[in-house]
């Protein structure tokens, strides 16, 4: 056979050391897998057999490029530093949403201020820090603010707040209870609010339950259905169906046993009707119904929704609002309440009667022990059941 067509000796490489002289060591590339190129020198394949696998997978074929593994894709500084920025800016983003959120609140709580006369602030007892010391709030509504109107007020409620206990107690005072009023004589407890203000009011409760008020907030309830709307309304559990039997409103209402979820003017009928189909009904149980809209007020504006909209819904919480709170410690009660565990719930009572025309509830001897209740130095006790005029407190 001619020199030029004999097959050409192959050589057997071995792993070590290649001589820098070596004209074969070019053929390597070391530190990294080289791109092969398969020729028609391999050996034949024996019959039989398949061709060698040279890349994991498919056989190499005369002439085929064998694929290797890519090198990792280098992370590239320019796109981390953008992730961090973009990840460092959503909590500032956040905190500035807020920071708008509480100026807005804290402008119109200025002007709540502004809109309490001075005697009014005269009259309520100073305290400490309102998260660390208890104290007790006078909520009061009515359709005027600032407690210099003649109308009556409508419902009279009293918060306290005891953070050491994560506890807030509500005492629900019926407006038909008949107290002595200074300078007055006795008559309906919210006649004091007619007869001589807020300050006059503050007094009567003062000599009413033994202790003094600390701070009030007075609603206006014609804001009332503009901040329950603007936190999209309150949801409440209703516990018995209450239906109006006279309009209020210029519309008969009509609430079902069960949860409810009210809109402004909803919430506002629920709590104030006075008149209804059921015989058991009374001003009892209406203050029961303030209760439930109030408590799921409160619940709202301490919601992650609220929070999340407070730029939007911050000058509705305080525009029906005439108090001696600030911003801050408003806010102080919203922490109160989100970390509260438990709510007492009570209300005074007596006797239903008739004087002079007028349709009043005699306090009952109960009612001094439900005042201890409230502060926490007795145990509650509920209502006996049936007794729709008796005083008791009920832990939820």
């Amino acid at each position: 056979m001619p020199e030029h067509q004999r097959p050409k000796p192959y050589r057997v490489y071995r792993g070590g050391h290649v001589r820098a002289d070596d004209p074969d060591a070019a053929r390597f590339t070391f530190g990294r897998a080289p791109t092969a190129t398969v020729t028609d020198e391999r050996p034949a394949t024996p019959e039989g057999m398949s061709a060698p696998r040279m890349d994991g997978g498919k056989p190499a074929l005369p002439g085929r490029q064998v694929a290797t593994v890519p090198p990792r894709r280098r992370w590239v500084p320019g796109r981390r530093k953008a992730i961090l920025l973009v990840l460092a800016a959503i909590p500032l983003l956040f905190c500035f949403w807020l920071y708008l959120g509480y100026r807005s609140f804290s402008n119109e709580v200025a002007q709540a201020n502004k809109r309490l006369d001075k005697r009014t602030k005269a009259a309520l007892a100073p305290t400490g820090n309102i998260l660390t010391t208890p104290q007790a709030t006078l909520v009061l509504g009515s359709d005027s603010r600032g407690g210099t109107s003649t109308a009556r007020a409508d419902s009279i409620l009293l918060m306290r707040t005891d953070p050491g206990k994560h506890l807030i107690s509500l005492l629900s005072i019926p407006r038909d209870l008949r107290v002595p009023i200074a300078g007055h004589g006795d008559s309906k407890i919210n006649s004091a609010f007619a007869y001589g203000g807020a300050p006059l009011l503050i007094r009567t409760i003062n000599h009413l339950t033994g202790f003094k008020v600390n701070h009030i907030v007075l609603v206006d309830f014609k804001g009332f259905i503009s901040l329950i709307n603007s936190m999209g309304g309150v949801t409440i559990n209703n516990p018995t169906h209450v239906q109006s039997s006279e309009k209020f409103g210029g519309k008969l209402w009509n609430f079902p046993k069960g949860r409810l979820t009210l809109n402004g003017r909803h919430a506002l009928a629920f709590a104030r009707i006075r008149k209804t189909t059921n015989p058991q009904d009374s001003d009892i149980s209406r203050t029961g119904r303030q209760q439930l809209v109030m408590q799921a007020i409160a619940h709202q504006l301490v919601s992650l929704s609220s929070v999340l909209h407070l730029p939007q819904i911050g000058r509705d919480i305080a525009r029906p609002l005439a108090t001696d709170l600030s911003a801050n410690e408003l806010l102080g009660l919203g922490w109160i309440k989100f970390r509260s565990s438990r709510t007492l719930e009570c209300h005074l009572g007596g006797t239903p009667q008739v004087i002079g025309g007028q349709d009043v509830i005699l306090s009952s001897e109960q009612n001094p022990s439900v005042v201890q209740m409230f502060l926490g130095q007795q145990a509650p006790l509920p209502a006996p059941k049936g007794q729709i005029y008796d005083p008791g407190c009920l832990v939820k």
